[in-house]
């Protein structure tokens, strides 16, 4: 674990770190040690720009002195890195002025300065030729989108990476770029595609640039939970060895994903809650909190009512251990929405599943699907007579 902690890019962990300090919820105890904690990895890294930033949003003090002292170090260090890149040139091979390109970019990255790190980072592949070695730069641009949350150009990044892939490329690449496609498609709320994308890379594990892999079993478990069905997920989850020996290290988590598998409702709730304020103060899964609640509670009233063909409000309110009240409020919002296929007697105090019928509504799509295809030809003859 704390090897794995070592590797993790040390800019993600800082921005991680800004995240909690900006958050609201965060304890003011915890914010001035986090203040502490992110003051020093910026000056160690020179990131003038970001200190000026974070000051004039009166996240930290600005002391004058020490921007003044980044930008010395910042202008001596790209001195000394151009007369590497023009002793390259003049007296070296081309792998050397590649390697004091590369130098200059991983610098650029290292002080904050996005644009200067983009275009430094494009003249690097310039000078580079093979596949794997192109690769890694676009894995520092995908670094680099995730400090800043720039989700255009990780999208970018990806396609770029997958478009190398054509022409060569290893799989323990190919493997890393799952993760990395993976947490963006979970941090853009497509979780289905990111707990496919998880899943395929559970054994192959090897991004611990992104996050330790107690952290990539959190987020493998928590979007294939409302993404697979229950067979799927009793082979590729519930029983998966790799999962099963983190499992345990991780608060709630097993708990949430034991009692959901065997209908353990009561205790399911209880292990939701605690796995609710990890999930509140993760970056990445933050702004889809209020989404996930949801998802996972029509996942477990779907699971519950599919045994019943009518069920009383008491009945499942014991069940999960809460009042009628309170399942009656959430059951009536998850029917009006669509989320559930059932109506509530409540003169009788019962519930009514009405489950849709596949065949039929697999029916009635063909037949909407060819009245909208027998339209557009209509429509297409006249322009055609015409």
């Amino acid at each position: 674990m704390e090897v794995q902690e070592e590797a993790q890019n040390s800019h993600l962990v800082l921005s991680h770190k800004l995240f909690l300090l900006t958050h609201p919820d965060v304890q003011d105890i915890d914010k001035v040690r986090l203040t502490d904690e992110v003051i020093s990895a910026i000056t160690s890294d020179y990131m003038a720009s970001l200190y000026e930033s974070l000051a004039s949003k009166g996240v930290i003090k600005l002391d004058q002195s020490v921007l003044d002292s980044m930008r010395r170090n910042i202008d001596d260090e790209l001195k000394k890195l151009d007369e590497k890149i023009a002793d390259a040139e003049e007296n070296l091979g081309e792998s050397e002025v590649r390697e004091a390109h590369l130098a200059k970019s991983l610098f650029y990255i290292r002080i904050g300065d996005k644009d200067k790190a983009l275009e430094q980072l494009k003249v690097t592949e310039t000078k580079t030729v093979a596949v794997g070695q192109k690769m890694d730069l676009v894995f520092y641009t995908l670094q680099i989108g995730l400090f800043d949350m720039d989700f255009d150009l990780i999208s970018k990044s990806i396609d770029r990476a997958k478009s190398l892939f054509e022409e060569g490329g290893d799989w323990e690449r190919k493997n890393r770029l799952k993760v990395y496609e993976g947490l963006y498609c979970m941090s853009t709320r497509d979780f289905k595609k990111a707990a496919s994308l998880f899943l395929d890379s559970i054994s192959t594990f090897t991004t611990y640039e992104l996050f330790p892999y107690d952290t990539f079993i959190f987020y493998t478990v928590l979007t294939s939970i409302i993404s697979l069905d229950r067979v799927s997920l009793k082979q590729k989850v519930v029983d998966a060895p790799e999962i099963l020996t983190v499992i345990g290290k991780i608060p709630y988590l097993s708990e949430f994903m034991n009692s959901l598998y065997d209908c353990q409702y009561k205790s399911f709730f209880s292990a939701f809650a605690g796995l609710s304020e990890q999930i509140k103060f993760d970056r990445y899964l933050h702004r889809h909190f209020r989404y996930y609640m949801r998802e996972v509670r029509t996942v477990v009233y779907s699971q519950f009512l599919e045994s019943y063909k009518s069920v009383t409000i008491e009945a499942m309110a014991k069940a999960f251990g809460v009042t009628v009240e309170f399942i009656d409020l959430e059951l009536s919002r998850f029917i009006a929405a669509g989320k559930l296929h059932c109506k509530i007697d409540k003169v009788a105090g019962v519930l009514e599943t009405n489950r849709p019928d596949a065949k039929n509504a697999l029916y009635q799509a063909t037949i909407k699907q060819g009245d909208f295809l027998l339209n557009r030809i209509q429509k297409l003859s006249r322009v055609i007579d015409l």
